[in-house]
């Protein structure tokens, strides 16, 4: 007749397989509270399994989008811009003004239809000495102004690029102002902090964050929402491209998310 031992590992060898998690037994050399904390360990990682498996069920458990967070320029900037005039070539004189200094902010220049203008604007700041491109605007075709309306070939408008000295954003105006072919904008966010994850390094997890969460955005006036284009990002210079059909507000954010779970 089998000894209680031989009983229990046999009953053990029934209920479980030999690959099974198995509780330890109480002897003298595995004290009752090194078995109370094996046990209460086990239950906690069968809990974490359980709620994981259950967030992957739900629809619900995934993040959603809560709005955008613009960039911030990482020093104050010192601005000047460069505006390229056709009319210039052709007379033999240089192609680029002398560097202006925005005046609060802002430069303007005429553009004409059926030719080719554009704005350069660069910043300096403490982080270096060097200077660097944050905004350039091509554009060929103004179309429809707002309050005067269509422009033959060769009539001109007023254009006016305001910069945000504390997001990495610009005002184009006029507002509404429409093209035909669309104008071209680059905007470069290298003036940014770049450490996009928050632990005060700037390194490839914020270059592949920034892949993931940055973008361009526009808004058609102060009372409208923001929102994404999908604009043709460069990593390797840090900037966003996009082919404008008209003006408004335009900033370079990154996507907050939020966790939205339901049981």
């Amino acid at each position: 007749m089998p000894t209680f031992g031989v009983v229990e590992r046999q009953l053990r060898g029934l209920l479980c397989p030999t690959n099974c998690l198995m509780f330890p037994t109480q002897s003298s050399a595995q004290p009752l509270e090194t078995f109370m904390m094996f046990v209460r360990r086990s239950v906690m990682v069968f809990a974490v399994a359980l709620s994981v498996a259950r967030c992957a069920d739900q629809p619900t458990a995934v993040k959603a989008p809560a709005g955008p967070q613009f960039l911030r320029w990482a020093a104050t900037p010192q601005f000047s811009a460069r505006i390229t005039d056709p009319r210039m070539r052709r007379s033999g004189a240089m192609a680029l003004t002398p560097p202006l200094s925005l005046d609060q902010y802002a430069v303007s220049f005429w553009a004409v239809r059926g030719e080719s203008r554009s704005v350069q604007i660069n910043y300096s700041s403490s982080i270096d000495s060097l200077v660097h491109p944050f905004l350039q605007l091509t554009t060929t075709d103004p179309q429809f102004v707002p309050g005067v309306g269509q422009l033959a070939m060769g009539d001109s408008v007023l254009i006016t690029v305001t910069v945000d000295t504390t997001t990495i954003g610009v005002r184009l105006e006029p507002s509404g102002l429409q093209f035909g072919a669309p104008a071209q904008l680059t905007v470069w966010y290298g003036g940014a902090s770049g450490d996009l994850n928050g632990d005060g390094v700037v390194d490839s997890l914020d270059t592949a964050l920034a892949a993931k969460v940055l973008g361009l955005w526009y808004r058609e006036a102060n009372s409208n929402p923001w929102t994404k284009l999908e604009a043709s990002q460069s990593l390797v210079e840090k900037s966003f491209t996009y082919a404008l059909p008209h003006f408004c507000d335009y900033a370079i954010a990154e996507v907050l998310m939020d966790w939205g779970v339901s049981y």
